[in-house]
C-alpha cells in the first residue's frame, strides 16, 4: 500500500513538473536549477494535496459542528494568505536559498573531518528500518522536539513576542495553523531541517512527516466541537484539547495574568504534556486570544494584515511599545 502511494504521488509530481514547472524555470533562465526544481514540485504537489483535503474533510467538520459563529472572515483571509505561502512551497524556496548552502557546507566540512553520520532507522537492524517503524520512530523525535520548542516559545519573552502572533487569532480555523511571524517560522524550520539531517531522515519521509504533522495540526485548530473522547484524547490532539492551548490565560500564561507559560504544547501525542505535567483536559471551549487583546487590558494592536502583524511582531520583539 505505501509503495502504491509512494508510485502514484511520483507519477504526479513528474507529470506536474513536465506541464507547469519545467516550462516556467526554463523560460525564467533557471535550467541549471532543474534538480531542484524538480523537489520543488514534490512540496507543491503536496500542498495542493493538503488544501483538497482541507476543504473537502476539515472544512465540512466545521460546517457540521462549529464552535462558533465566523464574524470577522477578513481575519480569516489573512490566515489563508499565510497558508498559501507556506503550503505552495513559497516559503520552502525562502528556507532553500537561505539555509541549504550553509547546512551543505556544515556536512561537507565535518565529512571531510572524518565525523561519523548517525541513523535513527539503523539502532534495530530488521526492526527500526521497515518503513512504518522507522517513520513512527521519526515521528516521535520530531514531536518531543517539537513540544520542546513549543514550550520555549511561551517561556522566552523575546520568543513570545513572535508566537504571540499565532495565539492573537479570535475566531480559530482550519487556516489559522500558519498564522506566524516568519522569522518565526524559519527560527523552528531550520531546528527541524538540521534534525533531519542529524537523524538520517531520507527527503520522501521527511515530506511525508511534514504533510501528515500539518494535516493534523489544520483539524486542532479548527473550529469544531470535536474532542476524541477519554482515552483517544490521551493519544492524539484533538480540536478541544489544542481549542485551550489557545484559551486566553489557560494557554499562554502558567502562574496568572502577566506570566508566560501555559498548557497543553503537544503538537500530536498529548503523551509529553502529561510526562511534563503541562496537560489540561478539561473539556471546555473558551474564547481563543492572548489577554492584553483584551479592550479592559490594554487592547493591544496585533495588527489587521499580513504585512501589519509581522511588523508589529518585530516591534514586540526588539521593545517597541
Amino acid at each position: 500500500m505505501i509503495e502504491f502511494f509512494s508510485d502514484a504521488f511520483s507519477s504526479l509530481q513528474q507529470q506536474l513538473f513536465e506541464w507547469l514547472v519545467q516550462p516556467l524555470v526554463f523560460a525564467l533562465g533557471g535550467g541549471n536549477l532543474l534538480e531542484d526544481a524538480f523537489n520543488a514540485t514534490g512540496w507543491l504537489l503536496v500542498g495542493l494535496l493538503q488544501i483538497a483535503v482541507m476543504l473537502l474533510l476539515i472544512r465540512s467538520l466545521e460546517r457540521w459542528r462549529p464552535v462558533e459563529a465566523l464574524v470577522d472572515k477578513a481575519a480569516v483571509r489573512v490566515d489563508v494568505i499565510y497558508t498559501l505561502i507556506h503550503r505552495l512551497g513559497l516559503f520552502k524556496l525562502l528556507m532553500f536559498f537561505s539555509l541549504d548552502p550553509i547546512w551543505d557546507s556544515l556536512a561537507g566540512a565535518a565529512r571531510v573531518a572524518g565525523l561519523p553520520s548517525f541513523q535513527l532507522d539503523a539502532m534495530w537492524p530488521g526492526v527500526s528500518d521497515l518503513p512504518w517503524v522507522s517513520f513512527i520512530l521519526y515521528l516521535l523525535v520530531f514531536d518531543f522536539v517539537n513540544y520542546w520548542l513549543h514550550r520555549a516559545q511561551h517561556a522566552w519573552s523575546w520568543w513570545w513576542a513572535l508566537h504571540a502572533l499565532h495565539h492573537s487569532q479570535r475566531q480559530m480555523t482550519m487556516w489559522s495553523d500558519n498564522r506566524n511571524h516568519l522569522l518565526d517560522d524559519i527560527l523552528r524550520d531550520a531546528v527541524f531541517v538540521v534534525l533531519a539531517r542529524l537523524i538520517g531522515v531520507e527527503p520522501g519521509q521527511f515530506v511525508a512527516l511534514v504533510a501528515i504533522s500539518q494535516l493534523m495540526e489544520n483539524l486542532q485548530h479548527a473550529n469544531v466541537r470535536l474532542w476524541f473522547g477519554p482515552v483517544l484524547e490521551r493519544i492524539f490532539v484533538s480540536p478541544r484539547y489544542h481549542r485551550l492551548h489557545h484559551s486566553i490565560g489557560i494557554g499562554h500564561e502558567s502562574a496568572g495574568r502577566g506570566t508566560l507559560g501555559g498548557h497543553n504544547f503537544a503538537v500530536l501525542f498529548p503523551l509529553w504534556d502529561m510526562l511534563f505535567r503541562t496537560a489540561n483536559f478539561e473539556l471546555r471551549w473558551d474564547a481563543t486570544g492572548v489577554r492584553d487583546q483584551l479592550p479592559d487590558e490594554g487592547g493591544r494592536d496585533y495588527g489587521r494584515g499580513f504585512w501589519s502583524q509581522q511588523w508589529l511582531g518585530l516591534g514586540r520583539l526588539f521593545g517597541r511599545r
